[in-house]
């Protein structure tokens, strides 16, 4: 399958207003997947506790931190999402000239969550992502179906004060450091002659398979990759228009020009068709480590057609229960041999109600209008909010554990409302 679906994007000062870092990732998954967005608190485990993730069994580790994620409802693993320290975490589908087709393993999703659960800075989550890597390496379907859809993985990291792009090839890795500006990623191989870690074993090992002769200057996305580098900058590739529109906003990247971004379908950064967007994630993490981020979610496609909604890391979170699917437990045809057998039901409240929303939009044009202006308007308010903490801290934690979901029900009294 050719690349088809993703795109991430960090912005740092001085690309950005404010002295903040801004996240965005627009996940990209098959029209008929179902995306929630959980919280999961800060936990310790006892030693030797095992973990069970989407398909294989690992070390838990002695601690986890407090996560925020936006993830396929099937899986164990999640597509972006951050954490209690403000690392931000999303991946990419890559493929080259490695096999992606191996047995059951971690999933490039699982990565993102192992990595947000265990690391407190971008460059300790790439630390844990490969050691994690090496140790039980990528592999198995990444859909929820018998087509054994697999890939390689890339993933864009960031934290208060940098980003880190990791990308993958079997086992085998390149990382580089970002300290400034902005950069974005798609579906090909991006690190070129850069690379500021690496596995010990990569140069050899692509030396030994003949992609490379051990004496001109080693890039990276042109010895692993399939495909010419020189694709991924094509005229209208979601890559290219990407880069462009941060180029256009350099210096005065905000929130609501990541938003814009991922709302863009000309690009088709904002995905339409077999593969659409199915969620969308903005975070705004300020240099100020005394001030909190603020991380916007959709939990429903097609970010055009939905309210990107706040949260913010407190104490004493309640439950998503608006945004998180059924669970079917040891009875979820994933789990059970042979897996994907059926399908069950996996859509949440909001999916649901957002469900008839998208059929409105697209039936009726005055009504779709002013429902989606309704929309933006509930977003523009609460971001307004948003911004005061941004600039002055949390003064009232308490008031902020139901942040998401209070705003999840003002996103259905706006539907109900129309």
């Amino acid at each position: 399958m050719h690349p088809s679906s993703c795109d991430t994007f960090v912005a740092l000062p001085p690309s950005t207003e404010g002295q903040r870092v801004i996240f965005g990732k627009n996940s990209d998954r098959p029209c008929d997947e179902v995306q929630e967005v959980v919280y999961y608190p800060a936990r310790d485990y006892e030693a030797g506790t095992k973990l069970e993730c989407t398909y294989i069994e690992i070390e838990q580790s002695a601690h986890t931190y407090a996560v925020v994620l936006s993830k396929p409802a099937w899986l164990w693993g999640a597509e972006m999402g951050a954490n209690e320290h403000q690392v931000c975490i999303g991946n990419e589908a890559v493929w080259g000239k490695e096999s992606a087709d191996g047995d059951e393993a971690l999933l490039g999703m699982d990565l993102v969550r192992l990595g947000l659960e265990r690391a407190d800075t971008a460059e300790k989550a790439v630390e844990v992502i490969t050691e994690l890597l090496e140790r039980y390496g990528q592999g198995g379907s990444c859909m929820e179906d018998e087509s054994g859809f697999t890939y390689h993985n890339s993933f864009l990291i960031s934290d208060r004060k940098e980003a880190w792009l990791l990308e993958t090839s079997g086992k085998y890795w390149a990382a580089e450091r970002v300290e400034a500006g902005h950069r974005n990623i798609s579906n090909e191989y991006d690190i070129t002659t850069k690379i500021d870690k690496e596995h010990p074993e990569m140069r050899e090992y692509a030396k030994h398979k003949g992609w490379w002769d051990g004496k001109a200057q080693f890039n990276f996305a042109r010895v692993y990759s399939y495909a010419t580098p020189g694709r991924i900058g094509a005229s209208g590739s979601r890559y290219c228009e990407g880069k462009k529109m941060l180029r256009k906003n350099d210096g005065h990247i905000t929130a609501e020009t990541m938003m814009d971004i991922l709302r863009d379908k000309d690009s088709d950064i904002n995905m339409e068709g077999m593969f659409l967007t199915t969620g969308s994630m903005v975070s705004v993490i300020p240099e100020d480590p005394a001030l909190p981020g603020v991380h916007y979610f959709t939990a429903t496609p097609d970010p055009e057609r939905s309210v990107f909604k706040p949260f913010i890391f407190v104490n004493n979170i309640h439950p998503l229960k608006e945004t998180t699917s059924p669970d079917y437990g040891p009875d979820d045809p994933v789990k059970r041999k042979p897996r994907f057998q059926s399908k069950p039901n996996r859509k949440h409240e909001l999916f649901v109600k957002h469900e008839v929303v998208a059929a409105i939009i697209d039936s009726y044009k005055d009504k779709g209008k002013k429902l989606t202006e309704s929309m933006r308007k509930l977003e523009k308010e609460t971001m307004t909010r948003m911004e005061e903490v941004l600039l002055h801290g949390v003064k009232e934690p308490d008031s902020l554990v139901n942040l998401f979901s209070n705003s999840v029900m003002e996103e259905l009294a706006v539907y109900t409302k129309k």
